[in-house]
């Protein structure tokens, strides 16, 4: 794809045990302004949001997740000297900011365990300390496949660093059953990108998808019966040599993406999408019977990334947000009142992707 999406879509890019103490740092990220909420940062078409509020005034914030008993958040950012992506957690309220991964290589993907004992998160930190070279944009928008990530777990203060994965290749993009039981992952330990799952403690793995093609961003539903996730195969001859190619380069194309499920063990996949654009980040609503997901449906050429909400069968899509710019990463907290999301909106510079959380109203 020839344009270029925003750099929150580019945050996605989500055996031996190895005991580190990674400093918890409190970090100020400065103030864009003071805090806006209401209407100010909703326009009236987002019937669906009230009471927003801003919680990151800087840089490239992404990701956000909640606690299992929803009082805190775990995110990525880049932002003042740090040089790439690492792992914050704060109060939902954006208060007490701390930095819990260990500040060195590339993170993403973080999350909380449903105790709220331990985090996840993908890390490049072992493969090197620096950060690892930014995509080769000459080919296009293109995500890096960093053949650097494994899969850590550590305690909510970033100590007690532990090393799930360590076979070659990237492994990341995880996420938690409800129960805390079973992890779901992207990995191309097979020579694609397909999802597993393991449990908790990095046991019993087992792959889930066998297409040729991306799968990845997932996530449970919250009776553990299913999973959605993100996915892009390809069918004719020169899309497959097109994708065998870049993924030879550690790389993939996020141009086309639509929203799948399946049931917990693999099996019964079915597409849910059918826009034809870029849709990714998909979350279950609270009654399980809708997803709600980020497009830059109906221009697969778009840099607007809105929020959408449809059936689990694909019917009733209707979309949230309205905000020309991206609106991105949605995901409600454990008693469905709030939805955080990632936008561009109140930007103090062009570019600057924060955090936001609102009152959820059906």
């Amino acid at each position: 794809m020839k344009n270029r999406l925003p750099h929150a879509l580019l945050l996605l890019a989500c055996a031996v045990s190895l005991v580190v103490l990674a400093r918890a740092r409190t970090t100020n990220q400065p103030a864009a302004s003071r805090p806006q909420r209401g209407a100010s940062l909703a326009p009236p078409s987002e019937k669906h949001l009230k009471n927003v509020r801003q919680l990151t005034f800087a840089g490239e914030n992404a990701e956000a997740y909640f606690s299992g008993d929803g009082r805190r958040l775990i995110f990525q950012s880049k932002h003042g000297a740090l040089p790439c992506d690492q792992i914050f957690t704060m109060g939902a309220d954006g208060s007490d900011v701390k930095m819990v991964s260990t500040g060195e290589g590339r993170t993403t993907c973080s999350y909380f365990f449903p105790d709220d004992k331990k985090i996840l998160y993908a890390s490049t930190h072992l493969a090197s300390a620096d950060c690892p070279a930014p995509p080769d944009y000459s080919h296009g928008y293109v995500w890096a496949i960093y053949p650097g990530y494994d899969i850590f777990t550590a305690k909510p203060d970033g100590s007690n660093l532990k090393q799930l994965t360590s076979t070659p290749g990237y492994d990341a993009e995880a996420t938690i059953s409800v129960d805390g039981r079973h992890i779901v992952f992207t990995s191309v330990r097979d020579g694609d990108l397909e999802l597993y799952s393991m449990n908790s403690d990095g046991s019993h793995l087992k792959r889930l998808t066998n297409e040729l093609g991306y799968d990845g961003g997932a996530f449970y539903s919250r009776d553990g019966r299913q999973i959605v996730y993100r996915a892009n195969h390809p069918k004719t001859e020169a899309e497959v040599a097109r994708y065998k190619n870049f993924l030879a380069q550690n790389l993939v194309e996020p141009n086309a993406l639509e929203i799948m499920l399946m049931n917990a063990d693999g099996s019964n996949k079915r597409q849910v999408t059918r826009l034809g654009v870029a849709s990714f980040a998909p979350y279950f609503l609270p009654d399980g019977k809708r997803i709600i997901f980020s497009s830059n449906y109906p221009d697969i050429h778009s840099r607007d990334f809105n929020l959408f909400v449809v059936n689990a069968d694909g019917t009733g899509l209707e979309q949230i947000t309205s905000y020309d710019g991206f609106d991105g990463f949605p995901m409600f907290s454990p008693d469905g009142r709030k939805l955080v999301f990632a936008s561009n909106r109140n930007g103090a510079q062009r570019g600057d992707t924060n955090i936001f959380i609102a009152d959820w109203v059906e």
